[in-house]
């Protein structure tokens, strides 16, 4: 009798789909940050390492939520204005409406995945093209941002707890933005990889026609997934009132090309149905390293742009490269392609 082969553990863990990329660009995370670390021997220090978190968080967690959408095959071009949206709302309510941070806080999250939730039913349900509703949605939300109080910035909000919540705080000496970006990523991880919404996700973004002929609801899976990107671009907006003390009309600005950056550089398929958050997150510290890295080294803000858009466009390029190989192998994800006898 022949032996049954076992999986070996690594074997399985390099199987995953898109652990490849990501541990690429791990790989290119470390030997970056080296090079940083021997052209300025403060890269590495204890305050410009927590600094850098703290630049990272926002385009994390907004990273996650425009990565479920890449993931769908959609683009999710809101997230930024309504960032700036969460942020305006927020502080609107606890200064001019004099509101409790915790309920201002709610209503903010509410409204914003209000956006999320009209994104969804307009992508899915009246089939308009993600880049078409997105953009309309984005315009919105930053002009409720610029209404919310006259157009004008708030005053400067009172709330010690809210900013130590959302921003100042320390646990275990570290600032409480990366306790909150820990706990979403374990959270929508979890979802992705471990659930249902996360099967349905993949599925919807590797065949749409496919998922929904074997049964999935795609209109509600669809949905919930520009729902999860404005829920976290609500946090974001959270975070950056926080953090300055105040609403701001324009915060949030460039967001959403920050967070499509973080998640292609990391793996994520803009052809849909490929992709792990942990990718995303490597690829919102290569932002971040790039940025902190070429500040270090006294590279101004324009070159540092151009260097960024050069990385995303490789991760791009090589990413339709390869899904162009397997398709034309026959093959998509090692599963072989009927065809006509």
């Amino acid at each position: 009798m022949l032996k049954s082969e076992k999986t070996s553990p690594i074997r399985s863990f390099l199987s995953i789909r898109g652990m490849g990329q990501v541990i690429s660009v791990t790989v290119a995370l470390v030997i970056m940050s080296i090079v940083f670390g021997i052209i300025n021997k403060n890269f590495f220090s204890f305050e410009n390492i927590t600094n850098l978190l703290r630049q990272v968080v926002p385009i994390l967690i907004i990273g996650i939520g425009q990565s479920f959408v890449l993931i769908t095959g959609g683009i999710d071009l809101s997230i930024g204005s309504v960032a700036g949206m969460s942020s305006m709302i927020s502080a609107t309510l606890m200064t001019a409406g004099k509101m409790d941070a915790l309920p201002a806080a709610l209503l903010t999250v509410f409204f914003c995945c209000m956006i999320g939730l009209t994104n969804g039913l307009l992508i899915s349900k009246a089939k308009l093209p993600a880049f078409i509703a997105t953009l309309g949605t984005m315009i919105i939300a930053r002009g409720i941002a610029q209404l919310v109080n006259g157009n004008m910035n708030t005053d400067g909000i009172s709330s010690r707890a809210f900013r130590d919540v959302f921003y100042y705080g320390k646990f275990l000496n570290l600032y409480s933005p990366i306790w909150i970006a820990l706990v979403l990523f374990l959270i929508f991880n979890f979802i992705l990889s471990k659930t249902r919404t996360g099967r349905h996700t993949y599925a919807i973004g590797s065949n749409y026609e496919a998922a929904k002929l074997s049964g999935v609801n795609v209109v509600a899976a669809e949905t919930k997934v520009y729902v999860f990107s404005a829920f976290l671009s609500s946090i974001v907006g959270l975070i950056l009132t926080a953090q300055s003390g105040m609403g701001t009309m324009d915060a949030g600005t460039g967001y959403e090309l920050n967070a499509v950056a973080a998640s292609v550089i990391g793996g994520v398929s803009t052809m849909g149905g490929q992709g792990l958050l942990f990718g995303t997150v490597v690829g919102a510290f290569i932002w971040g390293v790039l940025n902190n890295g070429l500040q270090f080294a006294g590279a101004p803000l324009a070159l540092r742009n151009i260097v960024i858009g050069i990385v995303v466009t490789i991760s791009v390029l090589i990413d339709r490269i390869a899904r162009s190989k397997k398709i034309t192998s026959n093959k998509i994800f090692g599963i072989p392609l009927k065809t006509k006898k």
